[in-house]
């Protein structure tokens, strides 16, 4: 029997052959792919833990922006008009993107991740909620449960993969949540007042046993005045308080503000470091997860408030 001889005509054939099966095996991945739009990195980073390589996760706002003054590009409108399954927080923490959800809804699942939150489990100032929940890591255990249940209503073939997935993740989570509670131990009784640009951190403050304070409201829309910056001042004198802490999506310049009418009152205030609010670090960072961004937090937190400022940065 003669040897195969293959031409370099049929060589090239099959080494194009080839790379046409890769790429249709490539197009049928992301085809069979779920394609999630989220609005924050909080919520990105749920999704992709849970949905794993069965989702195609895009976030809208990234790392530094401000979600409560967020206002949606073109680029964002034809995201979320291609996306299969949009995700939000709700709770009027996108306030200026509500309309897009609302009439989207109408042509496309659209879900709030807090919408299965027990009322009682939420806090009100006044007619509204405060939306930052991800800071009780009980209730974005909750809101993980929720994603999960959502996923397996768009997506019943991979059902199993993302109750899977979201068993390991939440039990991390789990773990997480009982990490906060030791550390937050450590602080002294007296020290556990947390004062921040704006109230982002009262359901941290309620989860873990915090006095927390800002000088905006729930909302960094929110205008403040003399009173509530006295206000302030007094309950730092008061308690001798040493730390305050910036905001990554917020202006430092109402804390430095705060610092310098206290100094000149005769009292040292010290900016303890920065921390992650309304959105989480630069992706690759370990603040660019949840998980990093909690631990960078409570590391910070607990370092300024015991009186040993930790490193800016350390997670």
């Amino acid at each position: 029997m003669k040897p195969l001889i293959f031409s370099k005509k049929s060589k090239r054939f099959h080494l194009c052959g080839g790379v046409l099966l890769l790429c249709l095996a490539w197009v049928q991945n992301a085809a069979a792919q779920l394609n999630v739009t989220v609005t924050t990195g909080m919520i990105a980073d749920l999704t992709e833990n849970i949905g794993g390589e069965d989702v195609q996760v895009t976030a809208l706002m990234g790392s530094g922006v401000d979600p409560h003054l967020y206002k949606a590009t073109q680029g964002d409108l034809r995201r979320l008009t291609k996306a299969d399954l949009v995700l939000y927080n709700g709770l009027h923490l996108e306030g200026k993107m509500q309309d897009i959800f609302d009439k989207l809804a109408r042509k496309k699942p659209v879900f709030a991740v807090s919408d299965h939150i027990a009322e009682t489990r939420l806090i009100r100032h006044g007619a509204a909620h405060d939306p930052h929940i991800w800071f009780d890591v009980q209730l974005w255990i909750e809101a993980g449960k929720r994603i999960t249940e959502i996923l397996v209503k768009q997506d019943p073939e991979h059902a199993k993969a993302y109750q899977q997935r979201a068993q390991n993740y939440l039990n991390k989570l789990a773990e997480l949540d009982s990490w906060v509670q030791q550390q937050i131990q450590l602080i002294p009784q007296q020290k556990r007042i947390l004062i921040t640009a704006h109230d982002a951190f009262g359901y941290f403050g309620k989860a873990y046993g915090l006095n927390v304070m800002g000088l905006q409201g729930i909302s960094t829309a929110a205008e403040f005045g003399l009173q509530d910056i006295k206000q302030l001042k007094d309950v730092i004198v008061a308690n001798h308080i040493h730390a305050v802490f910036v905001e990554s999506s917020v202006s430092p310049r109402f804390i430095e503000s705060l610092v310098k009418g206290v100094a000149a009152e005769g009292h040292q205030l010290n900016i303890g470091g920065e921390l992650f609010s309304d959105a989480m670090g630069l992706a690759g960072t370990p603040q660019g997860t949840y998980i990093g961004m909690v631990r960078h937090n409570v590391d910070t937190i607990v370092g300024a408030l015991k009186g040993q400022q930790t490193a800016e940065g350390n997670p």
